[in-house]
């Protein structure tokens, strides 16, 4: 519990069942109501669980030795559970369906066997579609870590970065695609992207694709792959949506799930009253500067009120950068990088900022703004408590 020094505000374990979260409609369970008690659970850091043994070692999997070096240089140790179950069906060639929380290292499922795929067929060509241009790129930069001196490579394709350098890029030789499905489509439609050659697909965070609308787009591109493609699809949740475009997109696929619960164990999360106005925006000064806030991830609802609230919070003396969709790409990119670095303490974002990010070390996650659904609030949450850390998640509730 936190102590408010402002008398006026309070924080509440027992929620009446009459407050109930405003939904602000936005793409799936845009009708769902959550129950602002779902924004309360005590972290079990401390509970003794069995810990996970896998049934592989990075050594034991069939996979080139070059990359066995690159996988020991990054310090990877043992397999996550979802790389453990996937990654041996996919060096089988067989389409996948994973589902595993946020923060546990599905990325390098699937990319440690398409590097082993391209070894050993160099004209192999492979396809990753993301929700974000920052997942794009988070994903491209592991990738270029893990393949060095392995004349292995990517062009990241994302919407809102110059179209010309990517344009550029795809003139010479490269093995992966890494982009978000709004400028995938508009390369291709411009015929500098040739689905054709691509056997293998991945689709990530495939339910915040989804909720994006980003659904035709994701048709499009799948329309234009052969048939006897690899299809990967990751995502975090399953809906009746969700089934139906593995339906669509896969054939016989290796299901894999390796979820154990909506929010992290080592999230201690609560709720903060407060009334909208001033009073809201005194409640969280108080609350940054509280001891033990050192990394706080800030969610907004829309992109105005998050850069309002970035700029009020500067102007208070925090270190305060922001994310959103109206800011360009490399303000963005830099903005990210000062709150990963250290340099500032508080990013407050959108909920771009909330699907497959990895920020080390955020202290605090807090929800200026109720998410417009429970799966949104998991993700954002998800920043926090990663790698076994604890973390706290707070939820602004009028």
């Amino acid at each position: 519990m936190y102590k408010n020094t402002r008398p006026q505000s309070r924080f509440s374990n027992r929620p009446s069942t009459r407050n109930k979260a405003r939904n602000f409609g936005r793409g799936r369970g845009k009708n769902e109501r959550i129950d602002i008690s779902r924004f309360i659970n005590k972290a079990t850091v401390t509970e003794k669980t069995a810990p996970f043994v896998p049934n592989n070692t990075f050594q034991s999997f069939a996979i080139d030795e070059k990359i066995k070096n690159a996988i020991t240089k990054k310090g990877y140790l043992f397999p996550t559970p979802i790389q453990d179950s996937a990654m041996s069906e996919i060096l089988l060639g067989k389409d996948v369906v994973g589902i595993a929380n946020t923060g546990t290292g599905k990325t390098a499922a699937y990319l440690i066997p398409l590097i082993h795929k391209i070894l050993q067929n160099k004209k192999e060509q492979v396809m990753v579609i993301v929700p974000t241009r920052e997942l794009a790129i988070q994903i491209d930069t592991e990738l270029k870590e893990l393949v060095q001196n392995m004349k292995i490579f990517s062009v990241c394709c994302v919407g809102g970065a110059p179209i010309n350098k990517q344009i550029r890029d795809l003139r010479y030789q490269y093995n992966f695609i890494i982009g978000t499905p709004g400028r995938l489509k508009d390369l291709i439609d411009r015929k500098l992207i040739h689905l054709s050659e691509f056997n293998t697909i991945v689709l990530d965070e495939a339910d915040r694709m989804l909720d994006m609308g980003f659904v035709d787009d994701m048709r499009s591109i799948m329309a234009g792959m052969p048939k006897s493609r690899q299809t990967l699809f990751f995502s975090a949740t399953i809906s009746g949506e969700i089934e139906k475009l593995i339906g669509e997109f896969l054939k016989e696929p290796v299901r894999i799930s390796v979820k154990t619960s909506d929010t992290s164990k080592n999230v201690d999360q609560d709720i903060v009253r407060v009334k909208s106005g001033k009073e809201k925006i005194d409640t969280l000064h108080d609350l940054l500067n509280q001891k033990g806030l050192t990394k706080v991830l800030i969610f907004g609802r829309t992109k105005h009120g998050v850069e309002k609230l970035s700029q009020i919070l500067t102007k208070r003396g925090f270190k305060t950068e922001s994310i959103h969709g109206n800011k360009n790409h490399n303000k963005r990119q830099l903005a990210l990088k000062l709150f990963k670095d250290n340099h500032v303490q508080i990013l407050v974002a959108t909920d771009v900022a909330a699907r497959g990010l990895d920020i080390a070390d955020v202290s605090h996650v807090i929800n200026y703004d109720i998410p417009a659904t429970h799966d949104d609030y998991v993700h954002r949450i998800g920043r926090t408590g990663r790698a076994g850390k604890g973390g706290k998640a707070l939820t602004f509730v009028d």
